[in-house]
């Protein structure tokens, strides 16, 4: 039998004022500006340029930022929850005075006589319009292009076809009325592969590489065994099992070695990387950490961060307006409200804007501060080991906010842009009771991997005694968990001839 009861409990919720300034939060300074335009569209009240943004409801952001980081479940103060009630507006909340600074503070960015340009992107095509480029120059009628137009559509972009020919058949027959079999199919697939770059459109890797080798030098007897070895010994090849390949006939160790030094300068991903079609891809950093000629380091955002946002000056004039003039009319008073709801919206936007900059700058002052040793110079080894914690409970702020500026975040320091993640790491205890950190033993361990004979490369105990001897109290699985991070493959595939 169901029973109707009442429980009583408590819940903590975020508010969607929070919700926006988490994401508000999540977004890195290159996705920022598409964030400010679309809330640009949205609210007819904010706009950008001049500095008429009236600060006098925003005294107390900063103190509010630590609400914000301590505890994100909190309730907010910004905006009020009677935005849609009937209840009189007051209108001088509301008000712009002119003699009060915007929210684009001193040192915040450019100043206003400085030009505002925009980074130039170079225009390249994509590798499908070059490949369709190519396709155009074969003397193809309609059936086959299509065809081909198909196949291109197919190509990944690491350039691939990795579906299946039969389900290439059965797309063209459903899609284009094309009936036909795999082996015409392949015919057309055939004239893709002989297009630029080399190895485009193969099916495997084993496939891609001959496509590259049959295009060189056939006279040559290095590449002669290299294309012998693709063809017959591939999965040798690729466990590097060297002794294997030289039992078959006609293949020395002296030709083994010629014929890998081929092989290994093949592309194994046609698609990518190559001048002609790889697109351009610009990192924007969030943070610029200049180390002075003083010897102190200095840190600023990077002025993108600090877009130029007002209440619209027109709007708040129809406010005054509304304040100076009949209050009984109810049209008059429902477009106020709307217009009460749309500048609330406005102004949390902004000073969520600028709680942004202030929760970025801390949380960043204290990774300098806690790093200070390392961004003096930037030897790795002088990173500190650093968890979320240690900067969470340094600024006041919860785990989970740290966490979202170190995950979308990055630097520009003297010596390259870093992600803040990077400088987060674990400890590792010495044989002096010392803790140091991970990226220190990461460090040691390739500094011993690139100085090992690669033609007996160390395996993973081997590599743990190294470490073990060097004061470093770290296990096998851990070298191994440390080697997979790195992308340093097991010793097996490091062998060299």
């Amino acid at each position: 039998m169901q029973k109707i009861s009442q429980t009583q409990s408590i819940l903590q919720k975020l508010s969607p004022q929070q919700i926006q300034f988490i994401k508000l939060l999540q977004v890195p300074t290159a996705e920022l500006r598409a964030r400010v335009e679309e809330e640009l569209e949205m609210n007819l009240v904010l706009e950008e340029g001049g500095d008429d943004y009236d600060e006098t409801e925003s005294t107390d952001t900063a103190e509010a930022e630590d609400d914000f980081g301590d505890n994100e479940s909190d309730d907010d103060d910004f905006g009020d929850s009677d935005r849609t009630g009937d209840s009189d507006v007051d209108v001088g909340d509301y008000l712009y005075d002119e003699e009060l600074s915007g929210y684009k503070m001193q040192g915040d960015g450019p100043s206003a006589d400085e030009d505002d340009r925009d980074m130039p992107l170079a225009m390249q095509s994509s590798l499908t319009d070059a490949l369709m480029d190519q396709l155009g120059f074969l003397a193809l009628d309609d059936r086959d292009y299509t065809i081909g137009m198909q196949l291109i559509g197919s190509i990944d972009s690491e350039g691939y076809i990795r579906r299946d020919l039969r389900g290439i058949v059965n797309d063209l027959a459903f899609t284009q009325n094309i009936e036909m079999e795999e082996e015409e199919l392949e015919q057309v697939l055939a004239l893709i592969q002989g297009f630029e770059p080399a190895g485009i459109g193969a099916r495997s890797l084993q496939e891609c590489l001959e496509l590259q080798l049959k295009r060189k030098d056939q006279h040559n007897p290095d590449v002669h065994n290299a294309l012998r070895i693709i063809s017959l010994c591939f999965e040798e090849f690729t466990k590097k099992h060297f002794t294997k390949i030289e039992k078959k006939p006609d293949i020395v160790e002296e030709d083994l070695k010629c014929a890998v030094d081929i092989i290994i300068r093949l592309n194994p991903k046609p698609g990518e990387n190559t001048s002609d079609y790889a697109r351009n891809h610009y990192i924007t950093p969030d943070f610029i950490l200049r180390n002075s000629f003083s010897g102190k380091l200095e840190l600023s955002l990077n002025s993108r961060n600090a877009p130029d946002l007002r209440i619209s000056k027109s709007y708040a004039e129809m406010l005054d307006s509304y304040d100076k003039g009949s209050k009984k009319d109810k049209k008059l008073k429902q477009a106020v409200v709307f217009l009460k709801q749309k500048l609330d919206a406005a102004k949390w936007f902004i000073d969520a804007i600028k709680q942004r900059q202030q929760t970025l700058l801390r949380t960043m002052n204290a990774i300098v501060e806690y790093q200070y040793d390392y961004f003096q110079e930037g030897d790795e080894s002088r990173l500190r080991p650093m968890i979320l914690k240690d900067i969470a409970n340094q600024i006041g702020m919860d785990i989970s906010t740290v966490s979202r500026v170190a995950n979308s975040k990055s630097v520009q320091t003297d010596f390259g842009i870093y992600p803040l993640k990077y400088f987060f790491s674990e400890s590792i205890s010495t044989d002096t009771g010392e803790d140091v950190s991970s990226k220190e033993v990461k460090f040691i361990l390739k500094e011993i991997i690139d100085g090992e004979s690669k033609r007996k490369p160390f395996s993973d105990d081997k590599l743990e005694k190294l470490l073990n001897d060097k004061g470093y109290n770290i296990a096998r699985r851990t070298v191994a968990k440390y080697r997979e991070q790195m992308n340093i493959p097991v010793a097996r595939l490091r062998k060299e001839l």
